[in-house]
């Protein structure tokens, strides 16, 4: 009898000690699980050429402010307005490439970039930009006409028409928007892409998303947002 309730402390004991080890290891997968939830990135990344390789840097910082930037441009929106860099100083802007007769992929990015418009309608630190890559026919008039027919809110969505030589340069030079890795271009290779650019406010790429995915734009809505805030 004596060997029988020895044994059955015994038991007892494991049983304890399991309950213990298991309710311990459960409560260090939780406190795992809450430091993984509550953990982010502090900013958004920064981008400098075209096969976009993330750099993290700290806004404000010496490597940050000699950083690639997006340079001065002039060029004129659908109002017949000269539109430089200084039409979006101290703002975020995000900026596509486009035309008004484009059957295709455009009139899809032209509804996406009319929900960011929606969006940041009431926020002025948020701005569009879309150029034409055939400033021979998209004229101010064409451009003032398609703004009409996409309720286009003049001021804070530019559709801007150009030197098409800086325009392509603009393209593939800074902004990398066409991701041809290692394929040369020249001004006679129509540039034609679906990426919407995310800008800061101090000319930076912070982002690069597909103009024709839903969850890739609701991903630049959100960093739009986490942007705001740096």
């Amino acid at each position: 009898m004596k060997l029988l309730s020895e044994a059955k402390g015994v038991k007892s004991l494991v049983v304890v000690l399991f309950t213990v080890l298991v309710s311990c290891n459960d409560t260090i997968k939780k406190e795992n699980i809450v430091v993984s939830e509550t953990s982010r990135t502090e900013y958004l990344p920064y981008y400098n050429e075209e096969s976009f390789t993330p750099n993290w840097l700290t806004p404000g910082s010496k490597e940050e402010q000699d950083f690639h930037k997006i340079p001065d441009f002039n060029l004129v929106n659908q109002l017949g307005e000269t539109v430089t860099q200084q039409t979006f100083d101290d703002k975020i802007y995000v900026t596509d490439f486009f035309f008004t007769i484009c059957p295709g992929i455009c009139p899809q990015m032209t509804d996406n970039m009319h929900k960011l418009q929606s969006e940041f309608k009431d926020d002025a630190d948020v701005l569009l930009l879309s150029h034409s890559v055939m400033p021979s026919t998209d004229t101010v008039s064409a451009l003032k006409e398609y703004a009409k027919v996409h309720d286009v809110i003049d001021n804070k969505w530019h559709l801007v028409t150009g030197d098409k030589n800086e325009i392509y340069e603009l393209g593939r030079d800074h902004y990398f928007v066409e991701n041809d890795l290692g394929v040369p271009k020249s001004i006679d290779d129509f540039l034609h892409t679906e990426n919407f650019l995310l800008i800061d406010k101090s000319k930076h790429i912070r982002g690069i998303y597909n103009g024709l995915n839903r969850a890739s734009m609701a991903q630049l809505i959100t960093d739009i947002k986490a942007l705001r805030l740096e």
